[in-house]
Protein backbone atom coordinates (compact mmCIF):
# COMPACT_ATOMS: atom_id res chain seq x y z
CA UNK A 1 0.00 0.00 0.00
CA UNK A 2 1.37 3.41 -0.92
CA UNK A 3 2.00 6.25 1.50
CA UNK A 4 -0.78 8.22 -0.22
CA UNK A 5 -3.30 5.48 0.45
CA UNK A 6 -2.17 5.27 4.09
CA UNK A 7 -2.71 8.98 4.55
CA UNK A 8 -6.12 8.92 2.85
CA UNK A 9 -7.14 6.15 5.24
CA UNK A 10 -6.37 8.44 8.17
CA UNK A 11 -9.01 10.94 7.06
CA UNK A 12 -12.62 9.93 7.73
CA UNK A 13 -15.21 12.07 5.97
CA UNK A 14 -18.38 12.50 8.04
CA UNK A 15 -21.41 12.14 5.77
CA UNK A 16 -23.61 14.21 8.06
CA UNK A 17 -26.19 15.13 5.43
CA UNK A 18 -29.98 14.64 5.38
CA UNK A 19 -30.35 12.02 2.63
CA UNK A 20 -28.61 9.02 1.16
CA UNK A 21 -28.80 10.68 -2.25
CA UNK A 22 -26.84 13.69 -1.00
CA UNK A 23 -24.30 11.42 0.67
CA UNK A 24 -23.81 9.32 -2.46
CA UNK A 25 -23.38 12.48 -4.53
CA UNK A 26 -20.70 13.73 -2.13
CA UNK A 27 -18.82 10.45 -2.29
CA UNK A 28 -18.89 10.65 -6.08
CA UNK A 29 -17.63 14.25 -6.08
CA UNK A 30 -14.82 13.42 -3.66
CA UNK A 31 -13.79 10.44 -5.79
CA UNK A 32 -10.37 8.98 -5.08
CA UNK A 33 -9.35 11.73 -2.66
CA UNK A 34 -10.90 9.84 0.27
CA UNK A 35 -11.26 6.18 1.20
CA UNK A 36 -13.04 6.25 4.57
CA UNK A 37 -16.54 7.55 5.39
CA UNK A 38 -18.55 7.97 8.59
CA UNK A 39 -22.29 7.33 8.67
CA UNK A 40 -23.98 8.73 11.77
CA UNK A 41 -27.46 9.13 13.18
CA UNK A 42 -28.67 11.54 10.53
CA UNK A 43 -28.23 8.95 7.78
CA UNK A 44 -28.61 5.72 9.74
CA UNK A 45 -32.36 6.26 10.07
CA UNK A 46 -32.89 7.07 6.41
CA UNK A 47 -31.15 4.32 4.49
CA UNK A 48 -27.67 4.67 5.96
CA UNK A 49 -27.15 0.94 6.46
CA UNK A 50 -27.85 0.27 2.79
CA UNK A 51 -25.47 3.09 1.87
CA UNK A 52 -22.82 1.53 4.11
CA UNK A 53 -23.29 -1.81 2.37
CA UNK A 54 -22.93 -0.12 -1.02
CA UNK A 55 -19.78 1.79 -0.05
CA UNK A 56 -18.19 -1.33 1.41
CA UNK A 57 -18.99 -3.15 -1.83
CA UNK A 58 -17.17 -0.39 -3.71
CA UNK A 59 -14.05 -0.91 -1.61
CA UNK A 60 -14.54 2.03 0.76
CA UNK A 61 -14.09 1.80 4.51
CA UNK A 62 -17.10 2.65 6.63
CA UNK A 63 -17.33 3.96 10.19
CA UNK A 64 -20.78 3.40 11.72
CA UNK A 65 -21.14 6.15 14.31
CA UNK A 66 -24.09 4.56 16.11
CA UNK A 67 -23.01 5.60 19.63
CA UNK A 68 -24.62 2.49 21.06
CA UNK A 69 -25.67 2.50 24.70
CA UNK A 70 -28.35 0.07 25.90
CA UNK A 71 -28.69 -3.13 27.88
CA UNK A 72 -25.91 -5.57 27.18
CA UNK A 73 -27.94 -8.03 25.13
CA UNK A 74 -29.17 -5.31 22.77
CA UNK A 75 -25.69 -3.83 22.28
CA UNK A 76 -24.19 -7.27 21.68
CA UNK A 77 -26.73 -8.19 19.00
CA UNK A 78 -26.57 -4.82 17.28
CA UNK A 79 -22.78 -5.02 17.18
CA UNK A 80 -22.92 -8.53 15.70
CA UNK A 81 -25.20 -7.29 12.91
CA UNK A 82 -22.90 -4.39 12.07
CA UNK A 83 -19.88 -6.69 12.11
CA UNK A 84 -21.64 -8.94 9.59
CA UNK A 85 -22.26 -5.89 7.41
CA UNK A 86 -18.50 -5.47 6.99
CA UNK A 87 -18.18 -2.12 8.75
CA UNK A 88 -14.69 -1.11 9.84
CA UNK A 89 -15.39 1.07 12.91
CA UNK A 90 -18.32 1.25 15.34
CA UNK A 91 -18.82 3.67 18.22
CA UNK A 92 -20.34 2.86 21.59
CA UNK A 93 -20.54 5.03 24.68
CA UNK A 94 -17.74 4.29 27.12
CA UNK A 95 -19.69 2.65 29.92
CA UNK A 96 -18.10 -0.64 31.06
CA UNK A 97 -21.15 -2.87 30.45
CA UNK A 98 -21.70 -1.33 27.01
CA UNK A 99 -18.06 -1.74 26.03
CA UNK A 100 -17.96 -5.35 27.16
CA UNK A 101 -21.18 -6.21 25.32
CA UNK A 102 -19.83 -4.66 22.10
CA UNK A 103 -16.62 -6.64 22.46
CA UNK A 104 -18.66 -9.85 22.70
CA UNK A 105 -20.82 -8.90 19.74
CA UNK A 106 -17.82 -8.12 17.55
CA UNK A 107 -16.56 -11.67 18.03
CA UNK A 108 -13.74 -12.64 15.68
CA UNK A 109 -14.68 -10.12 12.98
CA UNK A 110 -12.43 -7.28 11.85
CA UNK A 111 -14.79 -4.63 13.24
CA UNK A 112 -12.99 -2.12 15.47
CA UNK A 113 -14.97 -0.95 18.51
CA UNK A 114 -14.36 2.63 19.61
CA UNK A 115 -15.46 3.95 22.98
CA UNK A 116 -16.69 7.54 23.12
CA UNK A 117 -15.23 9.50 26.03
CA UNK A 118 -16.82 12.98 26.08
CA UNK A 119 -18.48 14.62 23.06
CA UNK A 120 -16.50 17.44 21.47
CA UNK A 121 -19.46 19.80 21.94
CA UNK A 122 -19.15 19.47 25.75
CA UNK A 123 -17.06 21.59 28.09
CA UNK A 124 -16.65 21.48 31.89
CA UNK A 125 -20.00 23.18 32.50
CA UNK A 126 -21.82 20.67 30.28
CA UNK A 127 -20.21 17.76 32.10
CA UNK A 128 -21.22 19.17 35.48
CA UNK A 129 -24.80 19.64 34.27
CA UNK A 130 -24.81 15.91 33.42
CA UNK A 131 -24.10 15.17 37.08
CA UNK A 132 -20.38 14.35 36.91
CA UNK A 133 -18.24 15.92 39.63
CA UNK A 134 -15.28 15.84 37.27
CA UNK A 135 -13.68 18.10 34.70
CA UNK A 136 -13.83 17.10 31.05
CA UNK A 137 -10.17 16.11 31.21
CA UNK A 138 -10.64 13.87 34.25
CA UNK A 139 -13.73 12.19 32.79
CA UNK A 140 -11.99 11.59 29.46
CA UNK A 141 -9.01 9.94 31.17
CA UNK A 142 -11.21 7.79 33.39
CA UNK A 143 -13.15 6.56 30.38
CA UNK A 144 -9.98 5.99 28.34
CA UNK A 145 -8.78 3.63 31.08
CA UNK A 146 -12.14 1.82 31.10
CA UNK A 147 -11.99 1.46 27.33
CA UNK A 148 -8.58 -0.20 27.58
CA UNK A 149 -9.73 -2.52 30.35
CA UNK A 150 -12.80 -3.61 28.35
CA UNK A 151 -10.79 -5.14 25.51
CA UNK A 152 -12.12 -2.94 22.70
CA UNK A 153 -9.91 -1.27 20.13
CA UNK A 154 -9.90 2.46 20.51
CA UNK A 155 -10.95 5.78 21.91
CA UNK A 156 -12.95 8.63 20.41
CA UNK A 157 -11.86 11.90 21.97
CA UNK A 158 -11.51 15.57 21.10
CA UNK A 159 -8.22 16.53 19.44
CA UNK A 160 -7.40 18.65 22.47
CA UNK A 161 -7.53 15.47 24.59
CA UNK A 162 -5.36 13.29 22.36
CA UNK A 163 -2.00 13.88 24.02
CA UNK A 164 -3.35 13.14 27.51
CA UNK A 165 -5.26 10.07 26.31
CA UNK A 166 -2.20 8.75 24.48
CA UNK A 167 -0.23 9.04 27.72
CA UNK A 168 -2.78 6.65 29.29
CA UNK A 169 -3.23 4.21 26.40
CA UNK A 170 0.27 4.16 24.94
CA UNK A 171 0.18 2.56 21.49
CA UNK A 172 -2.42 -0.04 22.50
CA UNK A 173 -5.43 1.94 21.32
CA UNK A 174 -6.59 3.61 18.13
CA UNK A 175 -7.30 7.28 18.76
CA UNK A 176 -10.00 8.76 16.55
CA UNK A 177 -10.68 12.48 16.77
CA UNK A 178 -13.72 14.44 15.62
CA UNK A 179 -13.72 18.20 16.12
CA UNK A 180 -10.92 18.66 13.58
CA UNK A 181 -11.00 21.98 11.75
CA UNK A 182 -8.50 23.23 9.14
CA UNK A 183 -7.02 26.65 9.90
CA UNK A 184 -9.60 29.35 9.31
CA UNK A 185 -12.59 27.00 9.26
CA UNK A 186 -15.62 27.81 11.43
CA UNK A 187 -15.85 25.76 14.63
CA UNK A 188 -19.66 25.55 14.47
CA UNK A 189 -21.07 23.75 17.52
CA UNK A 190 -17.71 22.25 18.52
CA UNK A 191 -15.96 23.53 21.63
CA UNK A 192 -12.73 21.49 21.76
CA UNK A 193 -11.09 21.64 18.33
CA UNK A 194 -7.69 21.53 16.64
CA UNK A 195 -6.21 21.61 13.16
CA UNK A 196 -5.43 18.34 11.33
CA UNK A 197 -1.69 18.87 11.79
CA UNK A 198 -2.00 19.53 15.52
CA UNK A 199 -4.22 16.46 16.04
CA UNK A 200 -1.77 14.20 14.20
CA UNK A 201 1.21 15.63 16.09
CA UNK A 202 -0.59 14.97 19.38
CA UNK A 203 -0.94 11.28 18.48
CA UNK A 204 -4.25 10.84 16.65
CA UNK A 205 -4.53 7.88 14.28
CA UNK A 206 -7.64 9.00 12.39
CA UNK A 207 -9.30 12.40 11.93
CA UNK A 208 -13.05 12.78 11.43
CA UNK A 209 -13.88 15.84 9.33
CA UNK A 210 -17.38 16.79 8.18
CA UNK A 211 -18.47 20.29 7.25
CA UNK A 212 -15.06 21.66 6.16
CA UNK A 213 -15.22 19.03 3.40
CA UNK A 214 -18.91 18.39 2.82
CA UNK A 215 -19.87 22.08 2.76
CA UNK A 216 -16.94 23.08 0.57
CA UNK A 217 -17.51 24.29 -2.98
CA UNK A 218 -14.89 21.71 -3.97
CA UNK A 219 -15.06 18.79 -1.51
CA UNK A 220 -12.46 16.75 -3.40
CA UNK A 221 -9.93 19.57 -3.11
CA UNK A 222 -10.81 20.13 0.55
CA UNK A 223 -10.25 16.44 1.32
CA UNK A 224 -6.98 16.40 -0.63
CA UNK A 225 -5.67 19.41 1.29
CA UNK A 226 -6.33 17.71 4.62
CA UNK A 227 -4.57 14.56 3.41
CA UNK A 228 -1.64 16.72 2.32
CA UNK A 229 -1.54 18.31 5.77
CA UNK A 230 -1.50 14.85 7.38
CA UNK A 231 1.30 13.75 5.06
CA UNK A 232 3.36 16.85 5.87
CA UNK A 233 3.29 15.94 9.57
Amino acid sequence: MSLLVDNRDRLIIALDVPTVEEAAALVKRIGDEATFYKIGHELLYTGGVDLARRLIGEGKKVFIDAKLHDIGNTVERATANLAALGAHFLTVHAYPQTLQAAARGRGSSNLKILGITVLTSYDDNDVMECGFALSVNDLVLRRAKQILESGVDGVVCAPTDVSAVRSVTGERALLVTPGVRPSGAATGDQKRVATPADAIRAGADHLVVGRPVTKSADPARAAAEIVEEIAAV
